[in-house]
């Protein structure tokens, strides 16, 4: 029950977290909404016992990516510190809210720690050795073609460069 319950909640914020992406005109505030989806993805894989896939979606999204995204963001100067200055006042009462039912939760992960346990899936699930076994065996010639779809892209992107800088 404890576990339907989170991923009900963490499915919740992932579908509140991809709106304000997409309807936040602030690129800074959008750009850390993404950082908040892509965490809460992991926190789903880390529940569904898909370790390995969490953890990509932290390492590679959640850190790589987002990296490159707020770089380009302060880069080109999108965002006005003014503007989040005065708007700090007026998310602190949010700021508690949220501070409180994450304390809420955790709370009640731990008064669920005490109930019974229902049955793990397998240990296997998510796990490098699986995904690799897929890829390479019964997904093979599609992770070929990805593979020479995205250098002819590599490619293209740089001839198309190339060409406006001369």
């Amino acid at each position: 029950m404890a576990e339907r319950i989170l991923f009900f909640v963490l499915a919740l914020v992932a579908i509140v977290s991809a709106g304000g992406v997409v309807f936040s005109r602030n690129p800074v505030r959008s750009a850390l909404l993404l950082v908040l989806n892509f965490f809460t993805l992991a926190l789903i894989y880390f529940s569904l016992s898909a370790q390995f896939i969490g953890a990509l979606q932290v390492i590679v999204y959640a850190g790589a990516i987002m990296v490159l995204f707020l770089f380009v963001i302060m880069l080109l100067n999108l965002g006005s510190p003014e503007a989040v200055m005065q708007e700090r006042d007026l998310k602190r009462p949010l700021a508690y809210l949220v501070g409180f039912g994450i304390l809420a939760t955790l709370v009640g992960q731990a008064f669920a720690l005490m109930l019974p346990m229902t049955p793990q899936p397998p240990s296997d699930v998510g796990t490098a050795k699986v995904i690799g076994q897929a890829l390479f065996t019964q997904w093979a010639y599609p992770l070929l073609l990805m593979g020479a779809l995205l250098t002819v892209g590599v490619i293209g992107s740089i001839l198309l460069a190339r060409r406006r800088v001369s």
